[in-house]
């Protein structure tokens, strides 16, 4: 179902350090995640996940855990249409309202099945697809929009001469120019590729990056998780290693997962400033700029 986002709150300050597209990133993830404050069986749900429809990737960018096959080798499984069509019915029950991301840990324009899934999850949030870009077409542009999704994120590594031909390629496919998402990721390590670097809980040290123990709080598993291709469900999309499940869609319902024992373990430390546990504490992420409702929330529950 499309769903058109409100006008992003004016009041919203970031360092000027930020690259210009970062602060673009967190304005729309400010909207959708702050914004989408949901409760079922009187705890918050998440207004953000993200799904990892395949584990291959056609690029191998330095900031990225994929450039090292011995850290996020390409092992080239991907999701099935069953394990959509359960995680849509699980957050219809949930009331689900937030935004499904298809990302992860790989290229989502891979997957053959990619217009598939999205039909079905439009069906029940957001839609945004992220892609480096590499394999679009005007044809498959217009294939996404025509599949019910909301945003289409193309990140460009290349140089900004790239903006001239998918401004070019959105016009062909006949798509409202507010569709897409022009990221501009072409910038050197000098410029944190246009990126606000992390260390993917200690996979990865390129470009400036915060120190561990900078930060303590985080609200990551109050509003979001990473559902890997085989249905784990991950306690944060920053787990590149795959450290931390919290359990497995086609094993369970999501929202069980949701309110389980490991996830509120984990959730319940990091809300009180406690990056004790692996992959936490090897961790640099910081991870209170988004989801503070949900957070104050679960504070709320668990009486903190």
């Amino acid at each position: 179902m499309k769903k058109n986002l409100k006008p992003f709150d004016q009041k919203f300050k970031r360092s000027k350090k930020l690259h210009k597209a970062i602060k673009i990133n967190l304005k729309r993830r400010t909207v959708i995640v702050d914004d989408k404050l949901v409760f079922h069986k009187d705890v918050p749900v998440p207004s953000w996940i993200e799904l990892s429809l395949i584990d291959v990737c056609n690029r191998s960018c330095s900031f990225c855990p994929k450039s090292d096959p011995k850290i996020a080798p390409d092992t080239y499984q991907k999701m099935s249409m069953l394990l959509i069509d359960k995680l849509a019915k699980d957050l219809k029950k949930m009331h689900y309202k937030g935004s499904v991301t298809l990302c992860g840990y790989g290229e989502p324009m891979l997957h053959k099945e990619i217009y598939q899934f999205c039909r079905r999850l439009a069906e029940v949030s957001f839609v945004e697809v992220v892609t480096n870009g590499d394999t679009l077409k005007p044809k498959s542009i217009n294939q996404l929009y025509n599949s019910n999704v909301n945003k289409l994120l193309i990140s460009l590594y290349d140089g900004p001469e790239q903006v001239i031909k998918f401004k070019k390629m959105i016009k062909e496919a006949q798509v409202p120019e507010n569709f897409v998402i022009l990221r501009d990721r072409w910038h050197g390590s000098d410029k944190d590729f246009g990126l606000k670097l992390t260390n993917r809980t200690g996979t990865i040290d390129i470009g400036v990056q915060d120190d561990i123990g900078k930060f303590t709080y985080c609200n990551y598993p109050s509003y979001s998780v990473l559902i890997d291709w085989n249905g784990d469900v991950f306690l944060c999309p920053q787990d590149w290693q795959r450290r931390m499940t919290t359990g497995n869609i086609m094993q369970s319902d999501f929202f069980d997962i949701w309110t389980g024992s490991t996830i509120s373990n984990y959730r319940k430390n990091l809300l009180k400033g406690k990056r004790c546990n692996s992959p936490c504490k090897e961790c640099n992420a910081e991870g209170t700029v988004l989801g503070k409702s949900h957070a104050s929330a679960w504070r709320k529950i668990y009486k903190l």
